[in-house]
């Protein structure tokens, strides 16, 4: 189950079995509001990978829908039956109605238009929700050249037989975004994957696609041009 920090009280609450409508309340169109966005996503995602139906509601400005899309943010419904458990993602004391509030922290930094949005999305999912994204140059490339590294490298697991997601594996990501959104231990995870000995090429290539389904970093993207 997943449980999330309600920034109102600053304790862990239980996400209830059912519906739950996961409302994004970006303040603006710049880089902190697309995090906004961005949060929201993710936590439908992984909502939906336990098993929960979700809605996600939000009616952006059209310029940072637009640059939501260039990230693979999902669309939202510009409204949604008022049932089930509320989610509210919203900025560090951004204003949103009465519900759990789910803070994202700003990001920091030169606005870097010329990033590719893949690399974007990454650099803004390896920073924990609650604390400043700095997105310099330096992080930017980073996500940049890890992003080349490892859909270069599911594409070669690809070709190998197929292997299931060791239960340790599954379960150590698993435990990671269930633990209040954290997505920068999912990468951990990927990361300890990719060099680990002892898990076979074909688990790596599954345990990627599956992480890939919170991620929406399209690591799948190059299978087929490296064969």
């Amino acid at each position: 189950m997943l449980r999330i920090t309600d920034a109102r009280s600053g304790e862990p609450t239980d996400v209830r079995p059912g519906l739950v409508r996961v409302h994004a309340h970006p303040a603006g169109a710049d880089s902190s509001a697309l995090r906004v966005l961005l949060v929201a996503d993710v936590l439908a995602r992984a909502l939906e990978l336990g098993g929960t139906p979700v809605v996600t509601v939000g009616a952006p400005p059209a310029a940072l829908r637009a640059r939501a899309d260039d990230l693979g943010i999902r669309p939202a419904e510009p409204e949604a039956p008022d049932t089930g458990q509320v989610l509210h993602v919203v900025a560090v004391s951004g204003a949103a109605p009465d519900g759990v509030r789910v803070e994202v922290a700003p990001v920091t930094g030169p606005a870097d238009t010329a990033a590719p949005p893949s690399a974007l999305r990454l650099a803004l999912l390896a920073h924990p929700r609650r604390q400043p994204a700095d997105l310099d140059a330096a992080a930017l490339t980073g996500a940049r050249d890890t992003l080349l590294r490892w859909r270069k490298a599911v594409a070669a697991w690809a070709t190998r037989p197929s292997r299931p997601i060791p239960e340790q594996v599954r379960q150590e990501l698993r435990t990671a975004w269930e633990d209040d959104l954290d997505v920068p231990a999912v990468l951990d995870v990927l990361r300890c994957v990719e060099s680990a000995d002892d898990v076979p090429d074909g688990a790596r290539f599954e345990t990627y696609a599956y992480a890939d389904r919170l991620l929406g970093l399209d690591l799948t993207r190059e299978i087929g041009a490296w064969t």
